[in-house]
């Protein structure tokens, strides 16, 4: 039941740190206004641990993955199985080209804070697709795993709502609204920023970019600020041509290609990058992206990979995912 890699008891740490602060929120609502905040941050981390366990399995044991995989999908915001057809089987095929329901150009390739803004709903409504289609392949091919699937759905709803009765039972008789109050602050706003933002990162690491470049196909944020806090998240190029190897590699990964990679795709600092495109651009547009290569658009789509037998090492998903849950 052990981990297999020790860099993720960082990652168990913060799960139990985001459970904790939940827990002090429901004792003490008065915690709520100085905690809600960084539940907020936790829940964003736990939404990239969600990505690297969704590629690794964290642990040994196939029941513990997937135990831990209904504590990811509350503080993620979604279930943690669906990340397998929208981004291993979807996203990591693709890669931003035509086929890619998470394309940062679907509508517009212009790069401000509007179309940002607006990309986590775009995201959101063309990954339905790619997971409908595979839930139905699943149920007749992987009834095991559909089984999984409509469990962690169950949860998904099951543990919010309950989140909710239980906030309004504890708190009903101090303070009109308390309970409401309270649910959506601790559990309910740290979900939706958690789906919200990795979103909005899978944007600005795409846009602009090259998808048909070896190495100019992701925008990388180097910092070691941010990578610590996003569990090397912000190592996207590595990511995508090493999707299978454990995420503490990535930086490792990183610096094998970074003389290979346009030099405008390695930022530094992820909080400069935002000021200078989002309000400075729209004032003194060199200081905004351009775009790199082609328009993605301008290459036809290839096949649809979204098939549970496609499984395997090359987007990451390991292959006991399958088999235990078949």
């Amino acid at each position: 039941m052990g981990l297999r890699n020790p860099a993720d008891y960082r990652s168990v740490l913060w799960v139990a740190i985001a459970i904790t602060l939940v827990v002090i929120q429901y004792s003490d609502p008065s915690w709520v206004i100085y905690l809600s905040p960084i539940s907020c941050y936790f829940a964003i981390a736990i939404g990239t641990v969600t990505h690297n366990h969704s590629h690794r399995q964290m642990f040994h044991s196939p029941r513990a993955n997937q135990i831990f995989g209904q504590v990811l999908t509350f503080f993620y915001g979604y279930p943690q199985l669906m990340w397998v057809p929208t981004h291993n089987l979807n996203h990591h095929h693709f890669v931003n080209k035509p086929g890619d329901a998470t394309a940062t150009w679907r509508f517009t390739n212009k790069h401000n804070l509007l179309v940002a803004l607006t990309y986590p709903l775009v995201s959101g409504y063309f990954q339905s697709g790619p997971i409908r289609d595979y839930v139905e392949r699943v149920k007749s091919k992987k009834p095991g795993l559909y089984g999984r699937i409509r469990l962690q759905y169950a949860l998904w709803l099951g543990l919010y709502i309950g989140a909710g009765i239980l906030a309004a039972a504890m708190y009903h008789k101090q303070q009109t609204g308390l309970g409401m109050y309270l649910w959506f602050f601790a559990v309910i706003l740290p979900a939706i920023m958690s789906t919200t933002v990795i979103m909005f990162f899978n944007f600005i690491q795409h846009v602009h970019t090259d998808a048909h470049s070896d190495h100019d196909h992701s925008r990388n944020f180097v910092g070691p600020v941010f990578n610590f806090l996003f569990f090397n998240n912000g190592y996207h190029t590595a990511h995508h041509e090493n999707p299978a190897i454990h995420w503490s590699e990535l930086k490792a990964a990183h610096e094998q290609i970074d003389e290979d990679i346009n030099p405008q795709l390695n930022e530094k600092n992820l909080v400069w990058f935002m000021v200078r495109q989002y309000l400075l651009a729209p004032i003194f547009p060199s200081l905004g992206t351009v775009q790199i290569g082609n328009v993605p658009s301008d290459v036809p789509a290839g096949p649809t990979i979204n098939d549970p037998e496609s499984f395997s090492d090359d987007v990451g998903q390991e292959s006991e995912l399958v088999e235990a849950s078949s």
